[in-house]
Parts: structure tokens; sequence; C-alpha cells
């Protein structure tokens, strides 16, 4: 689902901080070594472990496609098969996509936690709320991170060590009571959080941002970098709002040609440090329908990741791509 709009209508009076702040002098990218005025992009799946289809999405975006990340999400039925196929390939870059919404209307999924112990995330029909704003009505922070953590568990008690954590539909950056235990999870961790923290370059066009919000955000990336993790320059997370045109939903080759060519646009408006680009590659096949009216959509950024243009795209502009497992190793040798 899209985030960006919604978490950052919410996220940005995310945990007030007294702390004066100023310009960043160098982006995040630069303080881990790549080159002055480097573009380094992180290309990330989300939703693996929703369905057989998501997951087949992602590993045809990654393995014969450019996308180089993606981000699992723990409640969901397909994950034992995605976390089998993760095993087999150790090296992976996959984190945990946290969730605490369940959005579809006939296919659906509960809190790890179980009803009695997260009540305020359960809907009358026992599963997680549909929207964002339902979960921020009725949960408490103390709730949210009782799921968190029970999500974080299965994880690692199915052999799986994220590599970063990320928020499914932006509902941990929703309020900075959620957004204290997210960050705070991530520190006692060491696991590296997805938030937009450098420049915000894209974010601040898109939402016409002030910079006085901007600067509290910079604040939390300082908070993040001095805990010895890495943070992102900026955020792209737009893919999902990108209008298909009817005619050409059904005919693959077309969809991979818009696809793409918003890609490539994206792309080229990079700005120097690292960003992290969001999508949602799906291999759908009929039964996706009855999940979701976004197949389009999401068989539209698989076809794009493996489309040899955009590749050529990326190395025409100069973009290093990156993994967080990649920034993390970074982060250790980086001068704090």
């Amino acid at each position: 689902m899209p985030t960006c709009k919604l978490l950052l209508s919410f996220s940005l009076y995310v945990i007030s901080l007294s702390v004066s702040a100023q310009t960043t002098e160098s982006t995040y990218a630069e303080k881990l070594g790549y080159p002055k005025n480097a573009k380094v992009l992180i290309l990330h799946v989300d939703d693996a472990g929703m369905s057989f289809d998501s997951n087949e999405g992602a590993i045809n975006a990654m393995t014969k496609g450019v996308a180089n990340s993606c981000s699992v999400m723990m409640p969901c039925p397909w994950v034992p098969a995605f976390v089998h196929y993760l095993k087999q390939h150790p090296q992976t870059d996959a984190g945990l996509h946290l969730t605490l919404t369940s959005e579809w209307s006939e296919y659906r999924w509960a809190p790890l936690s179980g009803k009695a112990a997260v009540p305020g995330l359960v809907d009358p029909e026992g599963d997680m709320w549909r929207s964002v704003e339902d979960v921020v009505k009725h949960a408490s922070a103390d709730e949210v991170e009782k799921e968190i953590r029970a999500q974080i568990d299965r994880a690692q008690s199915m052999g799986f060590q994220p590599t970063h954590f990320d928020t499914h539909m932006g509902t941990l950056l929703a309020t900075p009571a959620f957004t204290e235990r997210y960050i705070k999870l991530g520190i006692e961790m060491h696991i590296p959080v997805m938030v937009p923290v450098g420049h915000n370059t894209l974010i601040k066009e898109e939402m016409n941002l002030p910079e006085a919000q901007l600067q509290q955000m910079r604040q939390i990336g300082k908070m993040l970098w001095n805990a010895g993790l890495p943070v992102l320059d900026d955020l792209d997370n737009e893919s999902y709002d990108w209008k298909i045109p009817a005619e050409i939903v059904n005919d693959d080759k077309k969809l991979q040609a818009f696809k793409t060519g918003k890609y490539i646009e994206a792309i080229k408006s990079l700005k120097p440090g690292i960003t992290m680009m969001i999508m949602h590659c799906t291999a759908t096949s009929e039964i996706f329908k009855q999940i979701s009216g976004s197949g389009p959509t999401r068989k539209g950024d698989m076809l794009a990741m493996m489309d040899p243009l955009l590749k050529k795209t990326l190395q025409k502009e100069g973009i290093i791509l990156a993994t967080w497992r990649e920034l993390k190793e970074r982060r250790v040798k980086a001068k704090s």
C-alpha cells in the first residue's frame, strides 16, 4: 500500500526534540564513505510473505532484475515459504515490514500477539484494523511495541535475522509515541530503521513541507547515527500513485514500458545521498485479483525492475546500488 503521503501527514511532527537543528553539511552517503555527491539507491520491494504472488514477484525483481532489497510481513500466511527461500539465499537483503494493519477486504491476517495481549490492534473481525487511522484511534504504544516484538521474535525463531526494519503503510510513523517505540527497538537491537531523515528533497518537494518539520526529522537521524546505525537521506515512494492508463493494464509490454519510464524519471530526479525507492513487485496470477485490485500496479513494478532499459539507465546516471546490509557494514567502519 502507498505510505508516503499518509505517513508523512502524521510523521513529520514525530518526537519533538529540544536540540537546535543545523543544516546537514554532508550527506549520509558521504559519511558512510561513498564519493562526494554520490547518488546511492536502495531498490526496495515491500510485502514479501503476503501471498505466493508477492513472494514470486519479489524474487523475480531481485534475481532477474535490479531490485536489491525487500522486507517481509511476518503475520501473513506465505511467510514460511519466503523464509525458506532466504535460508537458501542468505545474502538476500531482507528486513521486516513491521505490520499493524490488514487492509484488504477478503484476505486478512491477525496480530501474532493474539487478541488478549493486544486488543487495541484487533478489529471486530478479529484481524488487524484496515486503516492507519483506526490503529491510531484504538491501539496504545505499549500494544504496538508488544506486537512489533512478537514479529521480530517470530522471524528470529525461524532463523531469519532481518537486515533492517520498515513499516507497512507507515503506521509506525503515524504518531510520536509509535515512532518512539520503532526507533527504540532499532537502537536496542542494533538493526537499521527506515526513516527518511537527511535532506529529504523528494519528500519536501512532494509534500511542500515547512523546514521546521524537516529539521525535526533530521534530529531523529542524528539520534540513530549516534547509536551506530546507518540512515537515509531521502525516500521515494510515489510508484503506487502512478495512474496506469486503462488501455494498457492487460498488455505486459506496454505496462512495462510505462512503469519503466516512470522509474527512469524518478531515478533522474534523485539528489546526492542515500535514497530508498519503494515498490511492490508482484507476479500476479488469476487469484491475486481476489486479494487486491492493485495487481497491474504491482505487476508493472516487477516488469520495470526486469527491464534492461532500467539497468542501462542506472549505469548511465552513475547510480550506486546499495543494500541495508552494506550500509550497516559501512556504518561500523565509519567515523563517528
